[in-house]
């Protein structure tokens, strides 16, 4: 029985990288972030700012849902499943942002 579960053990992290992957990763990530926090003090961008904190915020997703939650070397189902439920997520955001913003701006608040 032992010798089955090292066997197994030993597929599964065949599949995986070296830690050093994850670090270089990592320092990617740090990078990107070093990045936005710049565009966010960056006055002379004006309105084209938040189209690149975007992209760098996508950019960042897509690396720690590769990398760190293993997407990469998982079945492909999972990535299908985890794709369809980001693209639903973003279907109902986009709608629930035309309804508040297609009149004109959103809901005023009631204060008494």
């Amino acid at each position: 029985m032992s010798q089955q579960v090292e066997e197994l053990e030993a597929e599964e992290l065949g599949h995986h990288p070296e830690p050093r992957t994850y670090v270089a990763v990592a320092v990617i990530l740090a990078i990107v972030t070093s990045i936005e926090i710049g565009l966010s003090y960056a006055k002379s961008l004006g309105d084209a700012v938040v189209p690149l904190l975007i992209i760098s915020a996508v950019i960042k997703f897509v690396l720690v849902a590769l990398w760190f939650m293993h997407l990469r070397f998982d079945s492909r189902i999972f990535r299908r499943l985890f794709v369809i439920g980001i693209i639903l997520a973003l279907i109902v955001f986009s709608v629930v942002l035309a309804i508040l913003f297609g009149r004109g701006g959103p809901v005023p608040l009631l204060i008494d």
